[in-house]
């Protein structure tokens, strides 16, 4: 961490308006309810506008619409919550790795002097490895991988051969890039297995979360677009294409040869059977089911309400009955039509 920064510092290199004395130094940045002296908090929600009478915090950022509703010096801006995230990431640089390739690591592939490659690293025949690339202790690059410039692989992650990762890309620990997808071909009681011959291809700063897999695709890539985020512990199939921008939360699934729109996001636990479409735009609330290709941009939900268990067990009962009701209702309606044409 670094001793902190001027807010006048803050704001040249950012941007936004400044408000108040700009010589108030920040070391680190709090909530509005728990920062103190030297810390910057921010207001991103009206719901928490009374906090904001109350905070302890040296300094504040605000959107232009409260930027009256305190006298603390504070940092004007129309999306505090980005600049929020922008401010973090100036007051806590990552912590530097010595750069070279560590004496216990294996590497059959030349290494850049700006790369770090740390302890117990494998890496392949034929792999690119970028300019300022860090790959944390334990990770294994298979034969054939491409690396981007300034990208970031936590320990443990597994990238399989053949596999492109584009740059400034950060893959939390445990993540596993291009293992085989889930493809098999029914021969009687037996299996057997189809070799994935795809990649999965990664592009710009994409973040993907720990332990969270991408399959190789079968024929195909698995194509992942630039600016993509995902978190711990999803699951993409094979074949799947992502668009840039997409955000999806933790426990997510994704199965095979389904393609998902730019922009979209889905929320935690969200599932996506195979073979379907989703536009740009669309926006999947979480826990829901998507098993149809949806052409439109918008909110989907799919959630069944939660309840007393004896109340669920009800609704759930009446759910079922709603077929032979709307059956009923048909036939009826049938009936009084004949019954208007006979009147």
């Amino acid at each position: 961490m670094q001793e902190g920064l001027r807010l006048v510092e803050i704001v040249t290199r950012l941007g936004g308006s400044l408000a108040g004395d700009g010589s108030v130094l920040v070391s680190q940045v709090g909530s509005l309810a728990s920062a103190g002296p030297r810390q910057i908090a921010f207001l991103a929600s009206p719901k928490y506008r009374q906090q904001l009478q109350a905070t302890l915090a040296a300094a504040v950022i605000v959107p232009p619409q409260f930027a009256a509703d305190t006298s603390l010096p504070r940092i004007v801006h129309p999306n505090p919550y980005a600049y929020y995230a922008r401010v973090v990431a100036l007051l806590n640089p990552p912590r530097p790795r010595p750069r070279g390739v560590h004496s216990s690591a294996v590497v059959h592939s030349e290494i850049p002097a700006s790369a770090c490659i740390g302890e117990h690293v494998v890496v392949g025949v034929g792999v690119r490895i970028g300019e300022n690339v860090c790959i944390y202790p334990g990770c294994v690059v298979g034969d054939g991988v491409s690396i981007g410039d300034d990208c970031l692989l936590y320990p443990n992650v597994v990238v399989y051969h053949d596999c492109v990762i584009g740059r400034r890309a950060i893959i939390q620990a445990g993540a596993v890039i291009g293992g085989d997808g889930f493809g098999f071909a029914r021969e009687g009681e037996c299996w057997v297995k189809i070799p994935q011959i795809g990649r999965v291809v990664i592009g710009d700063d994409v973040e993907i979360g720990a332990n969270t897999s991408i399959d190789r695709g079968a024929l195909d890539d698995t194509v992942i677009g630039n600016g993509v985020k995902l978190d711990n512990q999803i699951q993409i199939a094979h074949n799947v294409l992502i668009g840039d921008h997409t955000a999806m939360a933790g426990c997510v699934g994704i199965a095979g040869s389904t393609k998902v729109g730019r922009r979209c996001t889905v929320g935690g636990a969200g599932m996506i059977v195979g073979h379907i479409d989703l536009a740009d735009d669309v926006h999947v609330s979480a826990g829901t089911m998507i098993t149809k290709s949806l052409r439109k941009p918008g909110q989907y939900t799919g959630v069944f309400p939660f309840g007393a268990h004896e109340e669920w067990l009800h609704s759930a009962a009446q759910i079922k009955r709603l077929a032979k009701l709307a059956e009923r209702v048909s036939e009826l309606d049938k009936k009084l039509e004949q019954l208007e044409k006979r009147s």
